[in-house]
């Protein structure tokens, strides 16, 4: 900082804010005069420290000074533009130097930076801390819940070779709606209807997709058609669904402490869930040997429960829920196994995120049973891909397959009928056919 001769005020040069920016930040946090709550205030009480210190800056450099010192004091700091931005879906820092965000499902790098890795270390302790969790050489990746809801992931060095990690998948303040997925495209009105006819009649439902494709979306949404009158309790490991409903009981599981003790898991969660009377269970993810308290769930009378799981397609689904049951310990026979998914499970659900970055629904198929040992299944809805347009976007159609399932009964009992032109049969072309063959014979 040069100091002028004639009135003793220091100018400050934009070369100089770092310094003069950390030398503000300990001013302030060894005051303690504010929470931050109230932004206005805050920064005129940044401001007023400021001014104490004689410096003159010119006004563009006093405001990004300003908002900088707020951001890095009482916010998240270089990444707090990001957060505030509603277009930005997801923020991943790779080291100090590269912050990529996703908009509409295009990753892109931001011209945002960190001085160094400490200053990115220095934020993911700001964060775990009030949580009590920990982040350290021995523990080196920590999962958290940011206030708003989003989650927080971060993997730091030596298991992070380029410096530490930071990952963020914002929670939505706008609640997803199955109109809005409709106009995305994700999905058609009458799949829509499908699903809501499936979600009320209690049918147990799997989705399944890809990191990113959607599916907490699609079974926050699913969980909305659950009637109102129900009990229902969800399970998650950071709590995102926004049920709407007034009869629900949110449960999130919870890491160890700094002890590592006290840790509650999904499974543990699962098992709590069977004696608090539900209605209906909805559980975020299975990712281990929760799936089979789950599956026995569905087999003793729990119907309409909902979960998600990561697979690329039903098939690979059902793999994995073999997987994740056998994680359970019980050494149970591959053959009970999918006994017990072939009788639990009535749909699954595949979600995916297509080239263009927008997510679908690619698949609905029904899990129709046992052929020997091997669990049968038949698409009712399947997206057809023709190709890409101009602006590089997929065209398709999610289209029914002529196939009718076989819980139709289940959906007419509980009010809903469906015409046979919902699943793609046309009823003149069969009366025809019919009329043909018995002509011929």
């Amino acid at each position: 900082m040069t100091l002028s001769n004639q009135s003793g005020i220091r100018q400050v040069s934009a070369a100089d804010l770092p310094k003069l920016k950390n030398h503000l930040i300990q001013m302030i946090q060894r005051d303690g005069a504010s929470d931050g709550s109230d932004p206005i205030a805050t920064k005129a009480h940044i401001e007023e420290v400021l001014q104490k210190l004689n410096l003159s800056i010119e006004q563009p450099l006093r405001e990004k000074l300003i908002n900088e010192i707020y951001q890095e004091v009482y916010g998240m700091g270089v990444l707090q533009p990001l957060l505030d931005d509603p277009r930005i879906t997801e923020i991943m820092v790779n080291g100090a130097k590269k912050i990529y965000v996703e908009i509409e499902g295009r990753i892109s790098k931001t011209p945002l930076t960190f001085e160094h890795d400490r200053q990115v270390m220095d934020l993911i302790e700001k964060i775990i801390r009030p949580l009590g969790r920990r982040v350290d050489a021995d523990h080196p990746a920590v999962d958290a819940r940011l206030q708003d809801g989003s989650r927080f992931n971060a993997i730091i060095p030596p298991v992070a070779i380029d410096g530490p990690a930071i990952t963020i998948r914002k929670f939505s303040r706008e609640r997803l709606t199955v109109e809005k997925l409709i106009e995305l495209g994700s999905l058609t009105p009458i799949v829509a209807d499908f699903l809501e006819a499936c979600v009320v009649s209690r049918l147990n439902i799997i989705i399944s997709g890809g990191t990113g494709s959607g599916k907490t979306t699609l079974l926050n949404v699913l969980s909305g058609y659950i009637p109102e009158h129900e009990r229902i309790v969800t399970i998650e490991d950071s709590a995102e669904l926004q049920l709407h409903q007034e009869h629900v009981v949110r449960l999130e599981m919870k890491p160890p402490d700094l002890e590592g003790k006290g840790e509650v898991k999904i499974r543990d969660l699962v098992r709590n869930a069977l004696r608090m009377r539900p209605d209906r269970i909805v559980v975020g993810e299975c990712r281990s040997g929760e799936a089979l308290d789950m599956l026995q769930a569905m087999n003793t009378g729990h119907d309409g429960s909902l979960t998600t799981l990561h697979a690329n397609s039903p098939r690979d689904a059902l793999s994995r829920l073999e997987t994740l049951t056998m994680m359970a310990g019980m050494d149970l026979p591959i053959r009970i196994v999918r006994e017990q998914i072939a009788s639990a499970v009535d749909l699954i659900i595949q979600t995916a995120r297509m080239r263009d970055g927008s997510r679908k629904v690619t698949q609905v198929t029904e899990v129709v049973g046992m052929e020997g040992d091997t669990i049968v299944m038949t698409d009712i809805f399947k997206f057809d891909e023709t190709g890409m347009d101009e602006s590089g976007k997929v065209i398709g159609e999610l289209k029914p397959t002529g196939m009718r399932p076989l819980f139709i009964n289940r959906l007419e009992m509980a009010g809903f009928k469906l015409k046979a032109e919902v699943f793609g049969v046309n009823i003149a072309e069969m009366l025809s056919a019919n009329r043909r063959s018995a002509a011929r014979k």
